[in-house]
């Protein structure tokens, strides 16, 4: 089964409330593969960028004064399936429709402050990673644990 590519960012409130290491083993438990990781500070040029979809919309500068507000972390994960799975793990957009046993539903409380942010399809996936990875910071290697998880 070949492995796709999406791109997650752990927003300011899961940096601070320290639950970067909680979230990213999740997927590690799950048997997703980290391709990249780097910890920044998105500035406004690059939240704008990222969100330029919802340009217009009420919502729009909560949005980018909240991502730039701290640190994040963004990641690269890589696995059969992966945008499906890892949309299925993080759970609805809104905290209080998260149900239980997803990261929202577990940890998030309050609209925007919901902790991460996943790329919904392949072709999101793409233009996201491009956007905070350059070439060469991706990286493609194996694990002994890949054949158990992906057959």
């Amino acid at each position: 089964m070949s492995a796709e590519r999406t791109l997650i960012i752990v927003k300011p409130d899961g940096v601070q409330r320290g639950l970067v290491s909680e979230i990213l083993g999740r997927f590690e438990r799950r048997g997703l593969k980290i391709a990249a990781l780097k910890f920044m500070q998105i500035d406004r040029e690059l939240a704008e960028r990222h969100y330029a979809v919802h340009v217009g919309k009420f919502f729009y500068d909560e949005l980018v004064a909240y991502i730039t507000s701290g640190p994040v972390v963004v990641a690269v994960l890589e696995g059969p399936k992966v945008i499906e799975i890892v949309r299925s793990m993080i759970g609805k957009t809104r905290p209080n429709e998260a149900v239980g046993g997803t990261i929202r539903g577990d940890f998030a409380v309050e609209g925007l402050r919901n902790l991460i942010h996943a790329s919904d399809a392949p072709e999101t996936a793409a233009e996201e990673i491009e956007l905070y990875f350059r070439d060469g910071e991706v990286v493609n290697y194996s694990r002994a644990i890949d054949h158990w998880v992906t057959g």
